[in-house]
């Protein structure tokens, strides 16, 4: 069948999501979806949009996803002509490469980051570097500013960072898009919101100082929403007119109702939202406390996820061992990180599952 294919096909390499295993009994711990379900506002207001038999369903949704944009605009306090939204936070990435981040100069990301980088550079024809991270796993801001701005075509990195969990400062990120005027800097914050019990530290905060700052978060983990694949952007006007113009020119309807009306109501339940999101954060807490005492190196956390390796069992075992007994955990077959295991925070129950097996599997 190949023979059919465009010449980009060829050369792609896909993006490997992670399992979705059906298996009786599961303890899944490995794609980072919130333990907890949606707010109770969420399923009223699908509810309440579907209609009499559905019939709301026969409908187009609003293209411009005006009621998100408010309501994004209402939590973050930034002008609604500051957002977009989209399907997912991966479709939102995917017209920030094609919008902002293709150029002469290379895009820079970590070696160590969120997978779908590479995926989306190579889709689009991008060309790409990576900047390693230190021997500590976090990002070294002053690796990204000596190259000159002449040299970098943007930068981009989730914060924390996936799969290693590292938070970098809002202060550094400050200091990097003051060395890079001219280049977009790109914040994938999916999993900023379980940074800290009080304070959430958002680059948000700095997109009306740096017109080169723009952040992407998604409602999949902390508004426990990846059924419903919405995400957003924020950012200056100019930034946002450029994913628009994408977006208007692939699919102008990228949300459907049910997403549109539920997003608004799991922004709007601010409640629901920070105490299903310390729940998460405490419980994080305590399982790497967990696997510290196992023997395990836990890297500090920011997310709703652990990166833990154990400096006398390989990690691949260990995750065959988990799967054994249904519980599923990510492996990276990947340079520096081979021998970590990603997993995510579940509920204590589902924590305690997994800290009772490893502690049977290592003796």
């Amino acid at each position: 069948m190949s023979r059919f294919w465009s010449p980009v096909v060829h050369d792609l390499t896909p993006y490997v999501p992670g399992e979705q295993p059906k298996l009786a009994n599961l303890v899944k711990l490995n794609t980072n979806e919130n333990p907890y379900p949606p707010s109770p506002r969420v399923v009223d207001a699908i509810r309440a949009e579907l209609g009499e038999d559905g019939d709301h369903l026969k409908l187009y949704p609003d293209p411009t996803g005006s009621a998100l944009k408010a309501a994004v605009s209402r939590q973050f306090g930034v002008p609604a002509e500051w957002v977009f939204v989209g399907n997912s936070s991966d479709e939102v990435l995917a017209h920030t490469f094609q919008g902002l981040l293709k150029h002469d100069a290379p895009l820079l990301f970590p070696d160590i980051t969120y997978s779908f980088y590479p995926v989306y550079c190579g889709l689009y024809g991008i060309p790409f570097e990576t900047v390693p991270l230190a021997e500590d796993f976090s990002i070294r801001v002053d690796d990204y500013l000596v190259r000159g701005p002449a040299a970098v075509g943007g930068v981009i990195f989730p914060n924390p960072n996936a799969p290693t969990g590292r938070l970098l400062p809002v202060a550094e990120i400050a200091r990097l898009a003051a060395g890079l005027p001219d280049s977009p800097v790109v914040v994938d914050e999916a999993y900023v919101d379980f940074g800290g019990h009080d304070a959430i530290p958002s680059a948000v905060a700095l997109v009306a100082e740096y017109p080169n700052i723009l952040v992407t978060q998604t409602l999949s983990k902390s508004r426990s929403l990846a059924g419903l694949r919405v995400g957003f952007a924020i950012g200056q006007p100019e930034l946002v007119e450029a994913l628009t113009r994408v977006k208007d020119s692939f699919n102008s309807y990228p949300l459907d109702r049910l997403a549109l009306v539920g997003a608004c109501a799991a922004l709007d339940d601010t409640d629901w939202f920070h105490r299903t999101r310390q729940q998460v954060i405490a419980s994080r807490e305590a399982l790497s406390a967990s696997l510290t005492n196992l023997g395990f190196e836990v890297l500090p956390s920011a997310a709703n996820f652990v990166f833990a390796r154990h400096p006398a069992h390989d990690a691949a075992l260990l995750s065959a061992a988990l799967r054994a007994r249904s519980i599923i955990v990510r492996h990276f077959r990947a340079p520096r990180i081979d021998q970590f295991l990603r997993i995510t925070v579940g509920t204590d129950a589902q924590c305690a599952q997994l800290v009772t097996a490893l502690g049977e599997i290592l003796g």
